[in-house]
């Protein structure tokens, strides 16, 4: 046994005591993985070709043909020696408590990712790697911003380490984990490649992009006349408008939303196939956003359901992930199926339940105050804002940090006030311009709904009972536990 090995084994069994020792063997990556950073020499040249291309263009002009060859000739294999040795000094282990990774050729790093602290791991394979086979794992982990990752590992490989890593974070013992596998998925919806082109047609940054880029080089043509000057403008608005259509429907194309009992499995991208995973008893905050051209229109005084799309966006935000978006687009009433399925028990309150400012709110915010609302129910603290791009925030009473009342001078003179919940992913949800009296309750009684939602929540590692890990419960059971 090497020395690192036997570290790890020594921490394995000093966190989870002479049972839960056991040999941990350390493995590398994917052997194409030095090809990935073999480029990092050759991207340095390029970067100071880029930062003084007049000086870079010079030299190029002084070196001669056999120069040129011997030049190549040492930074081809200086950074393939580059490339190979990065991936030789990098390792990594699955020990009984932590994830440990460690790299650096000249620099030594290493991280050790506390299992329980996993809140998703995501496979990505972006289109080289899918050609060679190879994907990205990447890790959600509490309490960082940037995602530790994996680069690159067997397509088989990565999906049985994410699915014995979820398995830990579920609460599974280590022997188990490793023999549950990746737990059954059950589509839910299917995002049409044709309704995400639509909904993008229908976003208003669409439009104003593409409307700078032909108003501002037209002033500019009235202003100077100069056509390089028009180019140098017209060409970068046009192609940000383009590549950022384009690049979120690249993003979103084929977006299917599953249900696992590791949670929901979002699996989308035309050319880099993503796999994310939203773990369940996590979510902070649930939003749906309705953009104006999306909504679903009635007239004054007449029944039925009304004309438009109803289309709505879902937004997350979960704490410790950058995973924010469950839905790019889709019809209201699957929207509120999938986030019963999100936060179990929860029904998304009707608009017409949503109270609105008193009126001395208008001197605050003349305009903006008809946009908002709020409404309390018995599982969520929900508030809604904004008038041409509506967005209904929705957070579960256990997920709520604290309770703020503020109110400024202005704000103290027309008698409202705005109550703030701040949950755990460092996010604020505001309820604005409410009566004094009514955001006084609003504090009192939301504290109240906190204290008591914490107490009956389900535990973050929900395959967990009575304090302890479940290692019968195999996925087909958790399977019907999390059915609809």
């Amino acid at each position: 046994m090497t020395a690192p090995e036997a570290d790890a084994t020594k921490d394995a069994g000093t966190a989870g005591g002479p049972a839960a020792a056991r040999p941990v063997a350390e493995r590398r990556l994917h052997p194409v993985t030095p090809l990935r950073r073999a480029w990092a020499p050759v991207a340095v040249l390029a970067g100071w070709a880029v930062h003084d291309p007049g000086q870079a263009q010079q030299q190029l002009t002084r070196l001669t043909t056999a120069w040129l060859l011997a030049g190549l000739a040492v930074l081809l294999p200086a950074a393939a020696l580059y490339g190979f040795l990065s991936w030789w000094f990098t390792h990594f282990a699955v020990t009984d408590t932590e994830l440990r990774i460690r790299t650096g050729l000249l620099f030594r790093r290493t991280a050790h990712i506390r299992l329980e602290r996993i809140q998703a791991v995501d496979v990505t394979r972006p289109l080289l790697g899918r050609l060679a086979g190879v994907a990205k794992l990447k890790l959600d982990v509490i309490g960082t911003d940037k995602k530790d990752e994996l680069a690159f590992l067997g397509e088989d490989e990565a999906r049985a380490l994410r699915a014995e890593l979820l398995a830990r974070a579920a609460g599974f013992s280590a022997d188990t984990a490793q023999e549950v596998g990746e737990a059954p998925a059950r589509e839910l919806v299917r995002v049409p490649a044709r309704v995400i082109a639509v909904s993008l047609l229908l976003m208003g940054a669409t439009w104003g992009s593409l409307l700078a880029a032909v108003v501002v080089p037209s002033l500019l043509w009235l202003a100077t006349h100069s056509l390089w000057t028009v180019l140098a403008t017209a060409l970068p608005l046009l192609g940000g408008a383009v590549t950022s259509s384009v690049g979120r429907f690249v993003a979103a194309y084929d977006w299917t939303l599953s249900e696992s009992p590791d949670g929901l499995r979002i699996d989308r991208g035309l050319l880099d196939r993503t796999h994310e995973t939203v773990p369940p008893g996590r979510v902070q905050t649930v939003r749906i956003v309705e953009p104006l051209l999306w909504r679903r229109w009635r007239a004054p005084g007449a029944g039925g359901p009304g004309t438009g799309r109803g289309w709505v966006r879902v937004e997350l935000d979960v704490a410790g992930s950058s995973n924010s978006v469950l839905l790019p687009v889709a019809p209201r009433e699957i929207a509120e199926s999938v986030i019963s399925r999100v936060l179990p028990g929860v029904a998304v309150p009707e608009t017409s339940s949503l109270a609105r400012p008193p009126r001395g709110a208008r001197w605050c915010a003349p305009v903006r105050w008809r946009g908002y609302g709020v409404a309390v129910t018995g599982t969520v603290f929900a508030a809604r804002h904004g008038l041409l791009r509506r967005r209904l925030a929705l957070v579960p009473h256990a997920k709520v940090q604290s309770v703020r009342l503020t109110q400024g001078p202005w704000e103290r003179l027309w008698g409202v006030a705005d109550v703030q919940v701040d949950t755990g992913a460092n996010k604020t949800v505001t309820a604005r311009l409410r009566g004094t009296g009514e955001a006084e309750r609003l504090l009192r009684t939301q504290a109240e709904r906190s204290r008591t939602g914490r107490r009956d929540a389900r535990p973050d590692r929900w395959m967990e009972r009575d304090g302890q890990a479940d290692p019968a419960a195999g996925p087909s059971e958790a399977a019907g536990a999390e059915g609809p």
